[in-house]
């Protein structure tokens, strides 16, 4: 079996699409990286790990689809269930304190969701798109915590 696929190995493996998906999949992992280290760097739950993941993970379903299913109304239907999943996973980052009635993990949740969109983009070579994305995505993190620090009463400084 190995001797036949060694002998087919051109036909059967494309290397230059291998090639153009790795770097895809390494576009959509370097534009996750400002965003995961934003999380990380403020101790949220998700960081480094959890958004690059997110972001190779829709790229490499989306190529997948793309390649499988071509065009049509099947690839908008897998990548619906592609947005969908990304929501359940943001879900799990929301968390509520009943004791002061907060809810936190909604800005984690919300760069779970852009993150994916992040990949999604570079699969389909948009790269203004996910980098419109990435930017705005950081931004509103690291400019919005601040604003959110220099408004909040509270006695301890927002978390999310």
């Amino acid at each position: 079996m190995l001797d036949f696929l060694f002998s087919q190995g051109d036909e059967l493996i494309q290397w230059q699409t291998v090639i153009k998906h790795l770097v895809l999949i390494g576009i959509a992992l370097l534009l996750s990286f400002p965003i995961a280290y934003n999380r990380e760097h403020n101790s949220n739950s998700a960081g480094l790990r959890t958004y690059p993941l997110v972001a190779i993970a829709t790229c490499s379903y989306t190529l997948l689809a793309m390649d499988v299913l071509g065009d049509g109304e099947s690839i908008g239907k897998f990548m619906a269930g592609i947005v969908t999943g990304i929501g359940f996973i943001g879900g799990g980052a929301i968390l509520k304190s009943e004791a002061k009635s907060k809810v936190s993990g909604l800005a984690n949740a919300a760069s779970i969701w852009n993150t994916g969109a992040i990949g999604m983009a570079v699969a389909w070579q948009r790269f203004e798109i996910a980098l419109i994305i990435a930017t705005i995505n950081f931004l509103v993190l690291r400019l919005g915590f601040k604003a959110k620090q220099a408004i909040c009463d509270d006695e301890e400084p927002p978390k999310d």
